[in-house]
């Protein structure tokens, strides 16, 4: 038994992909993410998900590291702080990522995808309300001799899917409550590695929770769909899910989901105009953990700091607030 499960230590995280400045979206999942663990005398870690390695660039991961610091918002382990469960890039972890795929080949549940985007998109596959598709099962169900044949006629190596069983998925939800999903029917067999070689979301973020002994995950809740694939995974690589916490997603004025390319909320723009203890004060209002925008130090807000305060319906930023 290691140390860390004798002393039952909360541990959570902040996984920012390097792809740009940081938006008010991301500060608030590092925000929530760090007074979630250490309001109960947890651990912290930073790690970067930088899968995609010609998106997230390594000057980027370093903006990140200050840009937290700037905010005060302190990690235990991982980044350039190191730790026992180094390397915390993703980019860096792929033997780890491997040697589970081939575990789950073992089981007889991962198959080759011959699909092109453009195909996927003009299938005929059932649409959740959230306007994603649910894969159809078109390369399910190849014979060797079809799986051959497509190889010698590729332009490109296939992507890896995972066979999901016709089974629903339920669990609770630190803050949103019970959730549940059917993986055969409101979700498809999931990618596990990409046709280019780069291993999927799903199968590297449950991989690196396990290793790194993280019992707690904050995030946003168009995540909230990625856990009942990812508790599927945990159970078929014998592994111990965390819990947890999804948290509405902050829209601007006019109801649009934040992004990095806006630089009006980026972390650049809004640093000229703010202390840091201005920005901390008006995300943690907005999360209801502040009774007002007045300026507020991260530690500050822990005594307070309860999921029962934040809201549980998206957030839409006030015009005058930022």
């Amino acid at each position: 038994m290691s140390s860390r499960e004798m002393k039952k230590t909360e541990i959570g995280r902040f996984a920012p992909s390097p792809s740009g400045r940081m938006h008010l979206g991301n500060l608030l999942c590092a925000l929530l993410a760090w007074l979630s663990a250490k309001s109960s005398g947890g651990k912290f870690i930073l790690r970067i998900e930088d899968l995609d390695t010609d998106r997230c660039k390594p000057a980027y991961a370093a903006q990140t590291e200050a840009d937290l610091r700037w905010l005060g918002l302190f990690w235990d382990e991982g980044g350039s702080n190191g730790g026992p469960d180094a390397p915390y890039e993703q980019s860096l972890r792929s033997d780890l990522y491997c040697a589970a795929l081939e575990k789950l080949k073992s089981q007889g549940l991962v198959y080759p995808c011959f699909c092109t985007r453009a195909q996927l998109h003009a299938a005929s596959a059932p649409h959740r309300e959230d306007g994603l598709t649910v894969y159809p099962g078109t390369c399910a169900h190849l014979t060797e001799a079809e799986i051959a044949e497509h190889l010698k006629t590729a332009q490109r190596p296939p992507a890896l899917r995972l066979r999901v069983p016709d089974e629903t998925i339920s669990f609770w939800d630190g803050h949103l409550g019970q959730m549940r999903e059917n993986l055969l029917t409101e979700c498809g067999d999931f990618l596990l590695r990409r046709s280019d070689g780069l291993y999927a979301y799903q199968l590297a973020v449950v991989v690196d929770d396990a290793a790194m002994g993280v019992t707690q995950v904050v995030r946003g809740a168009d995540l909230l769909t990625s856990t009942p694939r990812q508790l599927l995974l945990y159970r078929l690589l014998g592994l111990t899910p965390p819990k947890f916490y999804h948290f509405p997603l902050l829209l601007d004025s006019a109801g649009r989901r934040l992004a990095k390319r806006d630089s009006s909320i980026g972390l650049a723009t809004l640093q000229e105009k703010y202390m840091p203890e201005e920005i901390v004060g008006k995300l943690a209002f907005l999360a209801g953990l502040n009774p007002s925008a007045e300026p507020r130090l991260p530690e500050s807000l822990l005594p307070g700091f309860s999921w029962e305060k934040v809201p549980m319906e998206d957030i839409v930023l006030p015009p005058k607030l930022f």
